[in-house]
């Protein structure tokens, strides 16, 4: 097959595509489904989510070959790789918004100020309403990892509104 270029010559259509690796063209062509239904959870709308798969993809060919040399569950890997990239974009995008906003108690402030992993799991529990079991499976962790990352997060966040709470039931009393 060819494309016309004008003054009659004629380009072959995959002459400007770079070569894949057939293995990296294997596993679009199984986990793109899975990959694109993660990031449309996470990313609300389907333009977000084909842009975020599209960058997992490009940072998975950019490791092709030493995820392949190195990886001992080159799966694992790869699902990693699409997890971070899809969720820790989102994510970070909120934890800035939420920093900024003032909910009054400073609660959106102190969920900002957590650290990555705690946020993360606060975020995708209660704010997105899922088990600890599909957070774990999203951050390539346990279930009783995000267990763990929730109580700490919450330990963080307790002194602080406990303090807000004593304050206001003293302001009425």
């Amino acid at each position: 097959m060819s494309e016309e270029v004008g003054d009659d010559s004629e380009v072959p259509l995959d002459a400007g595509c770079l070569p894949l690796p057939l293995e990296f063209e294997a596993l679009y062509l199984l986990d793109q489904k899975a990959f694109h239904d993660l990031a449309l959870s996470v990313r609300g709308t389907n333009d977000a989510a084909e842009r975020a798969v599209h960058r997992g993809f490009l940072e998975i060919l950019n490791l092709w070959d030493k995820l392949k040399a190195e990886s001992q569950d080159l799966q694992q890997e790869i699902w990693a790789i699409m997890r971070r990239t899809v969720i820790s974009e989102e994510l970070l995008s909120l934890r800035e918004r939420m920093a900024a906003l003032d909910s009054g108690s400073g609660l959106y402030e102190a969920l900002g100020n957590l650290p990555p992993r705690q946020f993360d799991v606060m975020v995708l529990r209660y704010i997105g309403g899922h088990s600890a079991k599909r957070i774990g499976w999203y951050m390539g962790v346990t279930a009783s990892t995000v267990d763990y990352h929730c109580r700490q997060a919450r330990r963080r966040l307790a002194p602080k509104y406990f303090r807000i709470l004593q304050d206001t039931q003293e302001g009425t009393s």
